[in-house]
């Protein structure tokens, strides 16, 4: 029998996993031409999530665990998953049900069905229940990633896929310290089938995702899958050189042909604050690119075990 590897990113989520266990339980039962595991990758969480989780994996051996020794972000804990899964097909799961697990059966059935097929991921057509600006937000992100990257986001994906062993061995080969797991999925390549299914709101919980974590999430895409920002600065600063240089022949002209007034103080202040403040921005992007090289050549680990009952 063929192995299902279900991965459950946890962090604070002591009231949603018994939902979860049992939804997921009744798929189990369904699919009895499979076997399950089920790991359960607490994220540093500050309630009692692995509290939860260890009493399900003494009742149940499927279920398996790894406790981080902090809160290392969701990406390590997809990552940490993928490292210890053993199943001949790995799905990744929220635990507050937003990813519906009665699309699972659906999901496998197309696999074994169409072998030329590696992945099938999950897309929200709707997103209901959100803030409108979240949203707007969202969708203009993957507008303009899909503009400046050779890589093709799809809008309003989820991380919640199933893969092929063969495609979760080629995501593991890529070890970067920042990871932006939308981005991998899509750069490892292999053919993937979308399914769609409107916004389903959590089971239980708050959301762990602000408007600044998913605007600092959306500039890890944009940096690990394009260097645009750099070309746009570098064409900023020759844009400007131009401009400068025509503005100094006009006022060598204008001082030849009606002398030098001293009015024009004001303007003049404004274009140098605002030329200051292109150059800081084009400072800024080369400093973030900076910064991610930086950290990846530390060779920092992506996540830090302090228990776990995957080896017994």
């Amino acid at each position: 029998m063929k192995k299902i590897s279900i991965i459950v990113p946890s962090y604070n989520e002591e009231q949603a996993i018994p939902f979860f266990y049992e939804e997921i339980n009744k798929i189990s039962e369904q699919l009895k031409k499979v076997n399950f595991e089920f790991i359960f990758v607490n994220d540093g969480s500050k309630d009692k999530t692995i509290e939860v989780i260890k009493e399900y994996a003494k009742k149940d051996k499927r279920v398996k665990y790894v406790n981080f020794s902090r809160n290392f972000g969701k990406e390590a804990a997809m990552y940490a998953g993928l490292e210890h899964s053993t199943g001949d097909y790995i799905a990744i799961m929220d635990a507050d049900l937003q990813d519906p697990p009665t699309l699972l059966p659906e999901m496998l059935n197309f696999l074994e069905e169409n072998t030329d097929y590696d992945c099938v991921g999950t897309r929200r057509v709707t997103r209901k229940g959100e803030p409108p600006i979240r949203s707007f937000f969202a969708r203009m992100f993957y507008k303009i990633i899909n503009k400046i990257s050779k890589i093709e986001m799809v809008d309003g994906a989820r991380d919640y896929r199933l893969m092929t062993r063969q495609m979760v061995n080629s995501i593991l080969e890529l070890k970067e310290y920042n990871r932006y797991s939308k981005g991998l999925f899509q750069f490892v390549g292999y053919k993937t089938k979308w399914l769609e299914y409107e916004n389903i709101e959590r089971i239980a919980g708050e959301t762990k995702w602000s408007f600044w974590k998913l605007f600092i999430y959306a500039l890890e895409g944009i940096i690990a899958f394009s260097t645009a920002p750099l070309a746009i600065s570098s064409i900023a600063g020759i844009l400007f050189c131009i401009i400068a240089f025509i503005m100094i022949i006009f006022i060598i002209i204008k001082t030849l042909i009606f002398g030098d007034p001293t009015s024009g103080w004001p303007s003049l202040v404004c274009i140098i604050f605002f030329v200051s403040g292109i150059q800081l921005f084009c400072l800024g992007i080369m400093g973030q690119y900076l910064s991610k090289t930086y950290l990846e050549t530390k060779k920092r680990p992506i996540y830090i075990i302090k228990d776990t009952n995957i080896n017994d």
